[in-house]
C-alpha cells in the first residue's frame, strides 16, 4: 500500500496518491492532474475512484479533468448534487481498492455533503482517515459556507459537533488523520502547520475535540471571530458542481507573448486587470502605473481570490521570464482562467521601451521610528488576530483582505505608513491604494518582523490562542 500526500503550499492545500496491487485512487486533487496520472502509469497502475471530501470553495478541483482523461468514478459523499457522472454514496458505502477497502463516513457541517474517508488495510484495520474540511489539525471546517434556506452557520456547527461525536471520536487512536489543508488555509481558523496527525493526538490537543465539551459550547466556539468568506469562493463551489475547462486547454489560450504595444492596446481596449507576480522587492522600484502586486512567491492564488474575487475579470501578466505559465496555472486553481497574455521580456521591456513607470515609496523600520515622532499615521494590514497578539501602539489595524472597507481611513494627501508581517501583503495593500490614487502611501520594509528590532512602543506580547 502506497499513500503519498500531495502538498501545495500556496493553497495550503492537501492531496492525496492511494495506490494498492494495481489499483490507485485520489482524494482532493489539484486542477492540473498529469502528475496523477504519470505516477500512477509509472507503477504500472490504475486510476479507479476519485474521492472527493465536499465541493470545495477555495480551490477549483481536478476530479472532472482526471475522471474524463482516466475513466476513474467521482465519489462524493451523500447530498451531493452534480452537472456531470459521479457517485453519490451512501453514509458507510465500501469501495475497494486492490487490497485495501475506503469506507464513506457521511460528515455534514462544514457542508452538507461533507464526507470523510476511512482507509482499512488488507486486514480489515483502520489505518487513516482523509478527514476534508470536517476535521483539520488542531481546528475543523467553518460551518459558514454552506448556509441556504433555513439552515444557519449555528445549524451546521450543531451538525459539524454530531457528525465529530459519532464518526471521529470513536476511531481509534493510532489512526492517521489526513486532512485537506493545513495552516494558511481560509477554510478554518486556526489550523497547524503540521500536516499529518492521528486521532489520539487531536482528541489531547485538538480544541473541537474536548471529550467534555457540550454541543451548545462547540457552536459558541466554532462560530466565534469567523471572518467573512473570500468572495471568489462561491464561485469555485460553482465550478466544482457543474465543471469547467481542462487547465491544459486554459495554458494554451493564455500562455500568449505579448510585444509592448500589444499589451498597452489590449490593457486599453479590454479594460483588463495588470497583475504584476514579480517579487515585491522589484515591484517597489518600479511597475507599469495603475497594474496591482501579488507576488507569486506568497500566498499567491487565495490573495488573487480574495482581492480581484471576480474570476471572470480580464487579466493581463506581468511575470518573471520563464513563469509565465506557472503563473497562470496557479491563477487557474482557484478558477481565474482570462488571462489575456503575459508581457513578453516582462517589466524590462516596459522600462527599455521608455515607458511611464510607477514606484512605491519605502522605508525601513528605523527611519519609521523618526516618522512617528511627528505623529505621521500608521496602518497594519495584518489579520486581526495577528494584530491584537501585538502591534504598535499608535497604528490602526486595516486587514488587507478587506481593504475596500477601510478606504475612507487613509489621508488624501499627507503621508501615511503601512506594515504586514514581513513586507509581502504590505507592498500588495500599497499597489491597490496606489491604483486608487493614494500616492501618499510609504511602505514599511520586512514589515512587523523588522519593527521589532526597533524601539517603536508596541503592545504587550499575547498568545492568539487566550485572546477572545
Amino acid at each position: 500500500m502506497i499513500i503519498e500526500q500531495i502538498y501545495t503550499g500556496c493553497l495550503a492545500q492537501g492531496a492525496y496518491y492511494i495506490e494498492s496491487n494495481g489499483e490507485v485512487a485520489i482524494v482532493d486533487p489539484l486542477r492540473e492532474v498529469q502528475d496523477y496520472i504519470d505516477k500512477a502509469n509509472e507503477n504500472n497502475a490504475k486510476i479507479k475512484y476519485i474521492f472527493e471530501t465536499h465541493f470545495h470553495a477555495d480551490f477549483v478541483s481536478g476530479h472532472v479533468t482526471l475522471a474524463e482523461k482516466t475513466g476513474a468514478k467521482i465519489v462524493y459523499g451523500p447530498t451531493a448534487k452534480t452537472n456531470f457522472e459521479a457517485i453519490t454514496a451512501q453514509d458507510n458505502q465500501v469501495f475497494k481498492v486492490g487490497d485495501i477497502t475506503i469506507k464513506v463516513l457521511h460528515t455534514p457541517g462544514h457542508t452538507m455533503e461533507s464526507a470523510c474517508y476511512l482507509l482499512k488495510d488488507k486486514e480489515g484495520k483502520n489505518h487513516a482517515l482523509f478527514s476534508g474540511d470536517t476535521l483539520f489539525l488542531g481546528d475543523v471546517g467553518r460551518p459558514d459556507l454552506a448556509q441556504k434556506g433555513d439552515i444557519t452557520e449555528k445549524d451546521l456547527a450543531g451538525f459539524l459537533y454530531e457528525s465529530l461525536q459519532t464518526k471521529i471520536m470513536p476511531l481509534e487512536d493510532d489512526v492517521i488523520v489526513y486532512p485537506a489543508h493545513g495552516a494558511g488555509s481560509a477554510c478554518g481558523k486556526n489550523l497547524s502547520k503540521e500536516t499529518i496527525g492521528t486521532i489520539g493526538e487531536q482528541k489531547k490537543t485538538n480544541y473541537a475535540l474536548r471529550a467534555d465539551m457540550t454541543k451548545e459550547e462547540f457552536i459558541e466556539e466554532v462560530t466565534d471571530g469567523l471572518l467573512p468568506p473570500p468572495a471568489y469562493f462561491p464561485l469555485n463551489v460553482k465550478l466544482n458542481k457543474e465543471g469547467y475547462k481542462d487547465v491544459d486547454d486554459i495554458i494554451k489560450n493564455s500562455a500568449k507573448p505579448l510585444s509592448v504595444k500589444d499589451f498597452e492596446l489590449i490593457a486599453n481596449e479590454t479594460n483588463a486587470l495588470i497583475l504584476d507576480v514579480r517579487h515585491q522587492d522589484e515591484f517597489v522600484k518600479g511597475f507599469i502605473p495603475q497594474s496591482i502586486f501579488i507576488g507569486i512567491n506568497g500566498g499567491f492564488a487565495p490573495w488573487v481570490g480574495a482581492l480581484i474575487k471576480d474570476i471572470l475579470q480580464p487579466i493581463l501578466l506581468i511575470a518573471p521570464v520563464g513563469k509565465e505559465e506557472d503563473t497562470i496555472t496557479r491563477l487557474s486553481r482557484v478558477g481565474f482562467d482570462n488571462v489575456l497574455g503575459y508581457l513578453d521580456g516582462s517589466f524590462d521591456s516596459w522600462k527599455k521601451a521608455n515607458k511611464e513607470i510607477d514606484s512605491i515609496d519605502s522605508i525601513s523600520a528605523a527611519t519609521l521610528q523618526q516618522k512617528l515622532d511627528n505623529k505621521e499615521p500608521v496602518f497594519d494590514v495584518r489579520k486581526p488576530g495577528e494584530y491584537d497578539s501585538e502591534h504598535i501602539k499608535v497604528a490602526e489595524n486595516t486587514p488587507l483582505d478587506f481593504l475596500n472597507d477601510y478606504i475612507e481611513k487613509f489621508p488624501k494627501s499627507d503621508n501615511f505608513y503601512i506594515h504586514c508581517a514581513g513586507g509581502y501583503r504590505s507592498v500588495i495593500a500599497a499597489s491597490i491604494l496606489k491604483a486608487r490614487g493614494f500616492h501618499n502611501v510609504v511602505d514599511i520594509a520586512g514589515g512587523f518582523a523588522a519593527i521589532k528590532n526597533t524601539d517603536i512602543e508596541r503592545t504587550d506580547a499575547v498568545c492568539p490562542s487566550t485572546l477572545k
